[in-house]
């Protein structure tokens, strides 16, 4: 039997599995020291697209509460003429038109009046000589426009139909114009006066999620903006609609508002959902990817560099294996399988840290945990090739050692 046949039959696969194990169990605190980085990537690569995931999830949840539950009817063209002469096409009775429609939950008006040089100033019922001046927004809108703008009333009550029916002078100031204004509350009947006439509060408003402009707004009935102000027809419509009816109540609602021109009105309809939710997750996804490949890559060069110290560490023990027959291919197949077996052990704990990382995020943030199963299978393999990669050179450099040379450094 040749030299080569007997070094193959005492170097068989079992012992260079046994030499493997051993030369992990034998050092502990190296072998964790060296899986960490390992279990660090794998562990940020699965948190990280498992987050992403949820995260898209969570943004498209948002998006499905707020974004594909609103229309807006605008005017199609400014400088376009309704049927009857008015300057915009959207009469100040388009809510009630649009609320027949099925899948819609509100409807209101809401139009930006332009009072010149007439300034705002509050006085209270009690205390007419305290009054300030300043210069707020005027708004108009219909009674349907706070529940259709996600308004929400932190004092008092909005207006109502009974309001608008007997041109009451009532208005719902925003909270940021009501610090202007220096009223704190509607216990005392404050009032607002634009130019003269006075408008009683009745309510404050803490801004909105749809209409963020109402925060800094005093807004009072279209009624009492027809007759006081002139103002003949809305500037758009807000609607609240059920999820799913978007665009249908994008088809319907310029025939209900302008039947004689549909044309004349335009209607802005969220994108589709599926749309969105195949963009946000693309690039949620995309961006915590890089980041768990640099995660990855960090662990690979910690294996490497473990890996290239052992190398020099174990150079006369290199030298003695192949003094007693080891040859290069089974020196590179130890060292490569060491560095493998490390990659994989820290795959399996880092996609462990990983899932348990996006339930106790999940669980912390009230989110419903989101993952591809895909993910945690392949997370121990993508640990393996990482090892197995990072222990190439190494590897390389530990079977290019020449008996002799290797025992002389040794020494």
């Amino acid at each position: 039997m040749s030299r080569r046949g007997q070094a193959r039959g005492r170097f068989g696969p079992t012992d260079v599995v046994a030499e493997i194990t051993m030369s992990i169990l034998e050092r502990p605190t190296r072998t964790v020291l060296t899986t960490l980085g390992t279990v660090l990537g794998v562990a940020a690569l699965v948190a990280t697209l498992g987050l992403a995931q949820t995260a898209g999830g969570q943004i498209i949840s948002r998006f499905d509460e707020l974004e594909a539950t609103q229309v807006r009817l605008v005017p199609a063209d400014e400088g376009v003429r309704g049927p009857n002469g008015e300057s915009t096409p959207i009469p100040v009775g388009a809510p009630r038109r649009l609320e027949r429609l099925n899948g819609v939950r509100a409807a209101g008006t809401l139009s930006t009046l332009d009072v010149g040089d007439v300034g705002v100033r509050a006085t209270n019922v009690r205390d007419p000589l305290a009054s300030t001046i300043v210069d707020v927004p005027i708004m108009a809108a219909s009674p349907g426009a706070f529940p259709a703008a996600r308004a929400s009333v932190v004092a008092g009550r909005s207006f109502d139909v009974g309001h608008v029916e007997r041109l009451d002078r009532v208005a719902v100031v925003g909270v940021g114009a009501a610090e202007r204004l220096g009223i704190h509350g509607v216990d005392r009947s404050p009032a607002v006066f634009v130019g003269e006439d006075p408008f009683v509060v009745i309510g404050i408003i803490d801004g909105s999620v749809r209409v963020p402009s109402l925060s800094n707004s005093i807004v009072i009935t279209e009624s009492v903006a027809s007759r006081l102000l002139l103002l003949d027809s809305a500037q758009e419509v807000v609607i609240d609609v059920e999820v799913g009816a978007a665009a249908l109540i994008g088809q319907q609602g310029p025939i209900a508002v302008a039947p004689n021109d549909p044309q004349l009105v335009r209607a802005l309809v969220p994108p589709a959902p599926e749309d969105v939710r195949a963009r946000v997750a693309e690039d949620v996804r995309s961006l915590f990817l890089v980041l768990g490949a640099v995660s990855v890559l960090v662990g690979a060069i910690g294996i490497a560099n473990v890996t290239l110290a052992s190398v020099i560490e174990r150079t006369g023990e290199i030298g003695v294996r192949r003094a007693l027959g080891a040859t290069r291919g089974h020196i590179r197949i130890q060292f490569m399988g060491e560095a493998a077996m490390l990659g994989a052990i820290g795959g399996v704990v880092g996609t462990a840290v990983g899932v348990m990382t996006i339930v106790a995020t999940s669980a912390a943030r009230g989110w419903t945990p989101m993952l591809d199963v895909r993910i945690p299978l392949t997370a121990p393999l993508i640990g393996l090739v990482v090892g197995l990669v990072a222990g190439t050179y190494p590897a390389s450099k530990a079977a290019r050692l020449e008996p002799v040379d290797a025992l002389r450094t040794a020494q």
